[in-house]
């Protein structure tokens, strides 16, 4: 078989394992929700594109420069936007490395095809009404296309950059601060001293691809050779470990939290939640990335004043406080799967581990309020806002959330570091979009009616309400998932030993 055929039978291959998937059916509603975003996405950066380059054009006479000046904060963008899209190839190349096909070979396919994929081109939408209205009336066709060639380029290296550091976050998250600290630190050169020194360089350099300067494409060459290059024997490595089950084992001492005994069963449950979140890789990760995501949206609302509008305000602090307990209880019970019978084999199990979820879930939440106080203290959000949300999450998005409970039966790995993950469901993509705009909705509908003073008021209301009643719900969720548990154990197990 030739490379060309090869290649072919892998990306055939790539197609009939996501129509062959368990959850295929179920998540039609999710793969029309993506494409919808996708086409909003993509109409709203047409129209940025035709209203900026319009807008610099009655300002500049070359308004291109001024957009090349900056075109790091599209660099930026991208990468931070692929941490919720885009996989590694050594994430996809796992299943196919113990057949008789050269891991080189099923490497430099992937990479190959993550170079010429159709996301590196999602830029064009806004790059190419802007550079239709500021380029082409200036120097002409020939001129465009090198510089919309130059961004793509660019847009390339900015891809594999993102792929090198995402396979060195999943051997550790401090690896995930690299990124962060560099970007923070050039948006900060650029925005603090009265003068970017780095705009002048940015735009002779962006120029270049306009002029069809070979400097310019021989530096984006480079780097793109470079990136490739240190992907291919970073991620080679990766899986080599990760199908040898090769770890690093250090001795460490073992904490038993014994205070929490007292509880009983319940205790004990509470203790597996934060070894979770200690021990295994994937949930760890995810409690982290929490509080990183967090952290960088409370540090940008206090810095800047981008933000300032009343929706974004009710938007980031909803979202530092759901972020935490969402991330883990869309897929509740899911980890669970990898053990579900032995959870199974006692009276009561689930609800006591329900009812400790419920608990340390809503005992995490002091982190965002504690990180929301800076912004309390200086003005930019209420204390009523944030506690009305703090209580609106705890007492009503969380019973929201724990319904997923009854309906996912689909097994997540805890450990493996290159797991693909499940597909979304229906229901889980509804209580996504749930629990991000159905707060806001009420909050601006309760302000509008009762006024600042008393517009929390029943948001906090209805969140002490939920947190009375815990008992009652969790009870009822326990039962509905005891109806259905043998087809629910069905599913864990056929998805574990997938």
């Amino acid at each position: 078989m030739t490379p060309i055929q090869l290649y072919k039978l892998l990306k055939q291959t790539e197609s009939l394992k996501d129509k062959r998937h368990p959850m295929f059916e179920r998540n039609r509603f999710l793969k029309f929700l993506m494409f919808f975003m996708v086409a909003y996405y993509a109409a709203l950066m047409l129209i940025m594109g035709v209203s900026l380059g319009a807008g610099m054009r009655t300002e500049h006479s070359a308004a291109f420069h001024q957009l090349d000046g900056g075109f790091f904060y599209i660099l930026i963008i991208d990468f931070w936007m692929r941490f919720t899209m885009q996989e590694t190839p050594a994430q996809k190349m796992k299943n196919y490395a113990l057949l008789p096909i050269k891991r080189s070979f099923l490497m430099k396919s992937y990479l190959f095809r993550t170079v010429f994929t159709w996301g590196n081109t999602f830029w064009g939408f806004f790059l190419v009404p802007f550079g239709l209205i500021s380029i082409v009336p200036l120097m002409g066709w020939w001129a465009f296309f090198g510089w919309l060639l130059g961004y793509w380029l660019l847009i390339v290296a900015n891809g594999l950059c993102y792929l090198f550091t995402r396979a060195l976050c999943m051997k550790h998250m401090l690896w995930f601060l690299v990124p962060l600290a560099l970007h923070a630190a050039l948006i900060c050169a650029c925005v603090i001293p009265d003068h970017n020194i780095f705009r002048v360089p940015f735009i002779l350099f962006m120029y270049g691809f306009a002029q069809w300067n070979i400097l310019s494409f021989l530096i984006a060459g480079v780097a793109i050779f470079l990136a490739l290059w240190a992907n291919y024997r970073l991620q080679m490595g990766m899986v080599h470990d990760e199908v040898a089950k090769k770890e690093e084992v250090s001795l460490k001492r073992v904490s038993q939290f014994n205070y929490l005994s007292r509880y009983g069963a319940m205790g004990e449950y509470l203790k597996l939640e934060i070894k979770q979140r200690m021990r295994n890789k994937q949930v760890r990760m995810q409690f982290f990335m929490g509080i990183g995501l967090i952290t960088f949206f409370s540090l940008m609302l206090y810095f800047t004043d981008a933000y300032n509008g009343d929706f974004m305000k009710s938007f980031i602090c909803l979202y530092d406080y759901v972020i935490m307990g969402a991330t883990t209880l869309i897929t509740i019970m899911c980890y669970e799967g990898n053990y579900i019978d032995g959870l199974m084999s006692r009276r009561e199990t689930i609800y006591d581990l329900l009812r400790a979820k419920f608990y340390f879930n809503s005992a995490i939440l002091l982190i965002p309020f504690l990180m929301i106080m800076p912004l309390m203290i200086n003005g930019k959000i209420s204390v009523w806002m944030s506690l009305g949300y703090m209580f609106f999450t705890m007492g009503v998005l969380y019973p929201c959330v724990f319904q997923m409970a009854v309906y996912n039966k689909n097994t997540l790995p805890m450990n493996a570091k290159l797991s693909n993950g499940s597909q979304g469901t229906m229901m889980q993509s509804i209580i996504s979009i749930v629990i991000l705009f159905l707060p806001i909705a009420l909050e601006k509908l309760s302000l509008l009616l009762l006024g600042p003073q008393w517009g929390y008021m029943p948001l906090i209301l209805l969140g002490i309400i939920g947190i009375a009643t815990h008992r009652l719900w969790l009870r009822n969720i326990y039962s509905r998932f005891m109806a259905c548990r043998y087809e629910n154990m069905e599913g864990f197990r056929a998805s574990r030993n997938g």
